[in-house]
């Protein structure tokens, strides 16, 4: 790899953390389905989306005790920055840790004691722990001019996040976005739909009035709907193009990178990204991406066409991709992210009130961290790097 050569295993408080093969890592994730915290697992932390980021060098860690047992993993995508030979280390929504586990500043300890020989000098991460919990029917009531999802008393709030944001925080972690610093690069807050324990007429009867309509609307007027292969990522792409035109926003993803993503994703394991299509007199009007890993299904791009909007394809759409994801076996289909504004007066407010026709939850997470390594140059080298960041 690109980094420094790293000590291969570093011990504390009964544990080693130590590299793990492709193999072993997915392995290990795969291990992890039917328990409670399978929905967790987040396709960012697949060996397959390492091969998708470009820039990035990969590297896959696991905890271990005494016999051998694996207590986690993490994957560690490293950048380096641009004239020297130092790294920025970076957990997309990982890792993967029992994280009630009363040894996890230890855990935590032995990833940074690693990163640092391997060149890093600042750290990020992305604990895949929800925080706060909205239910539609909730923030539906508070919508209002000015009002953010925060204003809202939250219907629940998980202990465990909340408990391993104040670790973390003692720790001397920086939340993203806080005192000025760079943002997160995944989105905070998502909207879930659960699918555990809900047949296909609960799932029916938990859409607004809007989205059953639009539903019937669109297998009225003829839409079809049907998944895609390789070859349709270009008809994809193009829909993309119009769609951030029309909507004001920019990915900055070329056309390549979806093909990358597709091709690396379904290599790993057919089926788990998947286009869907929607078509009508013959033309492809929408095209919304979806990945599949473990027991959780992710919506994670959607596009559609400037015209004949009226036989609302993109509903067609996603109601046939949470059916598939029902008959799955998943137990949350992952809407991505979503705005915090509540107020229907602002652009971004069109997204939220879209997904809460779903009748989901939206869901804090507990965010991504940051942390420079121990060093005066390390914290420099982070200063410098979070300077360049405010300025883009």
């Amino acid at each position: 790899m690109a980094v420094a050569e790293a000590q291969m295993t570093e011990r504390t408080s009964g544990f080693e953390i130590a590299r793990t093969t492709v193999e072993q890592h997915r392995g290990y994730l795969s291990s992890l389905s039917g328990r409670t915290s399978v929905d967790q697992v987040s396709f960012l932390q697949l060996p397959s989306w390492a091969a998708v980021k470009e820039g990035w060098t990969a590297e896959r860690l696991g905890w271990f005790d005494g016999s051998g047992r694996q207590h986690g993993a993490a994957q560690v995508l490293y950048r380096p920055l641009p004239g020297t030979r130092r790294y920025f280390a970076y957990l997309p929504e990982g890792p993967q840790l029992d994280w009630a586990d009363p040894r996890l500043t230890d855990m935590l300890q032995l990833l940074l004691d690693h990163l640092r020989s391997a060149g890093a000098f600042a750290v990020r991460m992305g604990p895949p722990l929800p925080y706060r919990r909205w239910h539609a029917s909730t923030l539906k009531t508070a919508v209002g001019p000015g009002r953010r999802v925060e204003d809202v008393v939250p219907d629940l709030v998980d202990p465990v996040g909340a408990a391993v944001g104040d670790r973390l925080r003692t720790a001397g972690w920086r939340r993203c976005g806080e005192e000025g610093g760079a943002g997160d690069a995944q989105p905070r807050y998502l909207f879930e739909v659960p699918l555990a324990g809900r047949s296909t007429d609960d799932l029916w009867s938990g859409l607004n009035q809007e989205w059953r309509r639009n539903i019937k609307k669109a297998s009225k007027a003829g839409v079809e709907t049907f998944l895609g292969t390789g070859d349709d990522v270009a008809t994809f792409y193009e829909l993309l193009q119009v769609t951030e035109r029309r909507d004001g926003f920019r990915l900055g993803r070329s056309l390549d990178y979806f093909q990358r993503q597709y091709r690396e994703l379904n290599a790993e394991e057919p089926g788990r990204m998947r286009l869907y299509l929607a078509r009508h007199a013959d033309e492809v009007l929408a095209a919304h991406t979806m990945i599949v890993a473990g027991r959780r299904v992710w919506y994670q791009t959607g596009a559609s066409a400037d015209h004949r909007r009226e036989v609302r394809p993109s509903n067609a759409l996603q109601w046939r991709m949470i059916r598939d994801a029902h008959t799955l076996g998943a137990l949350v289909y992952d809407m991505r992210g979503v705005p915090a504004t509540l107020d229907p007066q602002e652009r971004a407010f069109g997204l939220m009130r879209w997904k809460l026709g779903t009748g989901g939850e939206v869901v804090e997470t507990l965010g991504e961290w940051e942390l420079p390594l121990q060093g005066a140059v390390n914290k420099t080298l982070h200063r410098v790097m979070q300077a360049y960041l405010s300025r883009r």
